[in-house]
C-alpha cells in the first residue's frame, strides 16, 4: 500500500507522527491475521465437495482458509506439479508420466460420469424405456455414422442428434472415453468448456446428448435431476430394454446407491483424488487430508458422492503419514 501525505501547511513533526501512525496501523493489521491458506485447483467433479469440505473444516479450524478453483483435472495436475497450489483435484487415473514427475495421489471418494439428454427430446420416453448400450454410445461419440436420433433408436426419426463433449482436458471426458475403449481426443461433438457448461448446453438443446459428473445432473437438495436434464440409462446387458436392476436413475440417492453397489459400470464410475507434489510434508495439509478420509467422509452421500472401501481409506491414511 502506498501512502501519500501532503506537508503543505502541515507541521513537519505532525506529519512524521501521522506517517508513523499509519505505518504501525498497517503493520499491526498485516500481522494480526494468522490465517493459513490451503489452495486447491482442478476437477469440476470434485469441486463441489471440496467447497463443502473447506466450509466444514474452517468451522473447526478457523485459522485455516481455503482457495479453491475449478478448471478441469488437467489444470489441477498442471497447477500442483508447478507448485501453484497445494493440492490438485483429479477425477481420473494418473498417468505414469505424472507419477514420475512427482504426483502423489490420495483417493478421497468416488463418483461417476453419466450420459445425458434433454427431457424435451421427442424420443425421450423411448430413451428411458430402452436406454442405450455401450456399443450405442461408442457409435454416437466416436464415429460419424449418427446424424439423427433414428440412427440410434432404429425408429426412423429424422430429428437431428446434437452431440456435445468437453473442450477442456478433464477427468470426465477421459473417463467417459475410457469406458468406450477410447481416449478423450477420440470423442466427437461440439466442444464445451467445463461440467457446468456441458450441462447447460444439454439443458438448452432438446435434441442433445452429452455426459456429466453426477453432481451436475442432480439437484443435491431435492435429489432430482435439474430441469430439462436427464440421465440416459445404460442398457448393460444389451437386451434392448432397461430392466428393473438397471433402472436406478430417477433420483440421486438411488443412483449413488447403485454406484456404490457396483451396478453402474466402472468406468465410467471412478475414484476421485487429491494430489500433492511428492509426499505431503506440511503438517497443516496432512491434517486436512486426514480429516477428509475420516470425519469428512460423512458429507459424501448428502452431496452426491460415494464412499470408498475401508481398505482404500486406510491405505490413504498410511500414505499421508
Amino acid at each position: 500500500m502506498r501512502i501519500y501525505l501532503s506537508i503543505n501547511s502541515i507541521d513537519y513533526k505532525m506529519c512524521k507522527k501521522t506517517t508513523l501512525f499509519f505505518l504501525i496501523f498497517i503493520l499491526f493489521n498485516s500481522c494480526s491475521s494468522n490465517k493459513v491458506t490451503i489452495s486447491l485447483s482442478g476437477a469440476f467433479g470434485l469441486y463441489p465437495l471440496a467447497i463443502k469440505w473447506g466450509e466444514e473444516y474452517s468451522k473447526i479450524h478457523p485459522e485455516i482458509r481455503f482457495d479453491i478453483s475449478a478448471g478441469g483435472a488437467g489444470k489441477g495436475m498442471a497447477d500442483v506439479l508447478s507448485g501453484n497450489v497445494d493440492l490438485g483435484m483429479l477425477s481420473r487415473d494418473l498417468s505414469k508420466r505424472e507419477i514420475e514427475k512427482g504426483a502423489y495421489p490420495i483417493a478421497v471418494c468416488k463418483d461417476a460420469v453419466i450420459p445425458t439428454c434433454n427431457t424435451n427430446n421427442p424420443e425421450y420416453q423411448q430413451i428411458l424405456k430402452e436406454g442405450l448400450s455401450k456399443e450405442d454410445f461408442t457409435t454416437v461419440f466416436t464415429t460419424d455414422s449418427v446424424k439423427f436420433w433414428g440412427d440410434i433408436l432404429s425408429n426412423g426419426s429424422k430429428k437431428d442428434c446434437k452431440i456435445y463433449t468437453r473442450s477442456d482436458a478433464a477427468g470426465a471426458p477421459e473417463t467417459w472415453a475410457k469406458y468406450l475403449g477410447k481416449k478423450q481426443e477420440d470423442l466427437r461433438g461440439i466442444g464445451v468448456f467445463g461440467d457446468p457448461g456441458l450441462a447447460e448446453a444439454v439443458k438448452n438443446d432438446p435434441l442433445s446428448i452429452g455426459f456429466n459428473n453426477v453432481v451436475f445432473i442432480y439437484n443435491v437438495a431435492t435429489g432430482l435431476p435439474h430441469p430439462n436434464l436427464s440421465a440416459i440409462p445404460i442398457d448393460k446387458n444389451g437386451n434392448g430394454k432397461i430392466d428393473d436392476i438397471e433402472n436406478f436413475y430417477k433420483t440421486l440417492p438411488s443412483l449413488v446407491k447403485a454406484i456404490g453397489e457396483g451396478l453402474y459400470p466402472q468406468p465410467p464410475a471412478r475414484e476421485l483424488y487429491l494430489v500433492s507434489k511428492g509426499k505431503v510434508q506440511n503438517k497443516i495439509i496432512q491434517d486436512f487430508l486426514t480429516w477428509t478420509l475420516t470425519d469428512g467422509q460423512k458429507y459424501l452421500t448428502e452431496n452426491g458422492y460415494i464412499g470408498l472401501p475401508e481398505k482404500t481409506l486406510n491405505e490413504g491414511l498410511k500414505k499421508i503419514k
